[in-house]
């Protein structure tokens, strides 16, 4: 199907990410393509606004500093936490993810640090602060169903899937 990533499309793409310095943290090589509803907030606002207008078959190349990205780090994000938060005997690392429910639902956070009755946990995205790099063809494109835009997500192959 034609047309061009605007509001209320489901695009297809194949993408590379890739920090400044060439290091590569997400792609669809290999993979199928990703999908998403344009302009339901499931991609990093920078990422959509760039392909907006693109047609099936183009290819688009952009670099998104972190106001455009997962935002810059916020010192307020990171706080210390008893240890006794944390389930008894979980083996904790420096650098593990772990998610949490919160009053806006669930949220993820890494452990920065950990004393003996004291973890340091940060909530600031894993990417926030840092500018990323985009290579993205757009491979299929065609107008969300009503189920859809509903949901604000697309969905896959045979309809609905959660």
């Amino acid at each position: 199907m034609d047309g061009v990533v605007e509001q209320d499309m489901v695009a297809s793409v194949h993408y590379t990410g890739n920090f400044l310095d060439g290091e590569v943290f997400d792609s669809s090589e290999g993979r199928e393509p990703l999908s998403f509803l344009v302009g339901h907030g499931q991609m990093i606002p920078g990422f959509e606004h760039e392909l907006m207008g693109a047609s099936v078959g183009e290819k688009r190349e952009f670099t998104l500093t972190p106001d455009r990205a997962y935002g810059e780090r916020d010192e307020k994000n990171i706080q210390k936490m008893d240890r006794s938060n944390f389930p008894e005997g979980m083996d904790l690392q420096v650098g593990m993810v772990m998610g949490a429910d919160s009053d806006q639902g669930p949220i993820q956070f890494s452990i920065s640090e950990i004393d003996d009755d004291t973890v340091t946990v940060d909530f600031n995205h894993q990417m926030a602060g840092m500018t990323l790099c985009f290579s993205v063809e757009v491979v299929e494109l065609r107008p969300a169903t009503e189920e859809e835009k509903a949901h604000g997500h697309a969905h896959g192959p045979g309809g609905h899937h959660h």
